[in-house]
């Protein structure tokens, strides 16, 4: 869920870094890695199905920056890209589509539409990125969006989803993060045990002292891989992969990922979930 730009710091009356930033901009140059993503659904679904995939579904699309790139990376590549936020889906063609030309962009649907009512041709890859799944709260709710998920795809079919967890992950904080010229600020409002439901935000700071408020909010619960797994295959995908992501000697991650069954709890790690059809 994204939420209006708090607060903007002025100075001399002249507009600030933050006034003259652009929250989608910040957020796919602090969060989003795409080429990274796709490196690692080519690895994936090549192991798994022998073959290099050429369909994608991403949901939760946001300004389809993942499936822009998904698209430029091989001329027989198409996506479909489905979020219900028009602003921003039309923003992602002004800034992803649109420039990258129109032999890449005509190979990128983008669907203003609820995720759970998208139908389409079947795909040979799904994904839900950066937690968005994690919207839905209740068991009902993410098992029949899975099922839907499982239904879009191709026989032979993946889907491709990431989970964060650990000891901080249910504590109150703010972590900063330095990225080029700007910091941005993940925030931790608030977690409730009973439910795990969740209420986090992304916050934007300039060297000039002016910051972007509540840039993003996100109002989710916080799953746990074996609930997610558990619902996969109830919705009907054969098995599940843990991808655990590796860190380095400061615990910060490092991009790479390996499968995985068993490991330590870490006061912060990070997962691809990867359901086989």
């Amino acid at each position: 869920m994204r939420a209006a730009i708090g607060t903007k710091k002025r100075r001399g009356g002249k507009p600030s870094i933050a006034q003259r930033a652009d929250p989608h901009d910040l957020y796919q140059r602090s969060v989003q890695a795409p080429e990274q993503d796709i490196a690692f659904f080519d690895r994936v679904f090549r192991r798994i199905r022998g073959r290099r995939p050429l369909s994608l579904r991403e949901d939760f699309c946001g300004t389809a920056y993942l499936s822009a790139h998904w698209a430029a990376s091989d001329p027989r590549r198409r996506a479909l890209a489905i979020d219900h936020h028009r602003e921003t889906l039309e923003w992602g063609r002004a800034h992803n589509l649109d420039p990258a030309g129109p032999g890449v962009a005509e190979r990128v649907s983008l669907r203003e539409a609820d995720v759970l009512e998208v139908a389409g041709p079947p795909v040979d890859l799904a994904c839900a990125m950066n937690f968005s799944y994690c919207a839905f709260k209740t068991r009902a709710e993410l098992g029949r969006y899975f099922r839907v998920v499982h239904r879009g795809l191709a026989p032979d079919g993946l889907f491709v989803s990431e989970l964060y967890g650990g000891s901080e992950a249910i504590v109150e904080l703010e972590e900063p993060r330095e990225v080029e010229d700007f910091t941005m600020v993940w925030e931790q409002e608030r977690f409730n045990p009973i439910d795990h439901h969740t209420l986090c935000h992304i916050h934007f700071e300039f060297s000039d002292g002016s910051r972007i408020e509540r840039a993003f909010t996100y109002d989710w619960r916080l799953w746990t891989v074996p609930e997610v797994r558990e619902l996969l295959a109830e919705a009907g995908f054969e098995r599940t992969e843990v991808w655990w992501e590796e860190v380095d000697e400061e615990g910060d991650g490092t991009g790479e990922h390996r499968r995985t069954e068993e490991e330590e709890n870490q006061e912060a790690w990070l997962v691809y979930l990867v359901a086989v059809k």
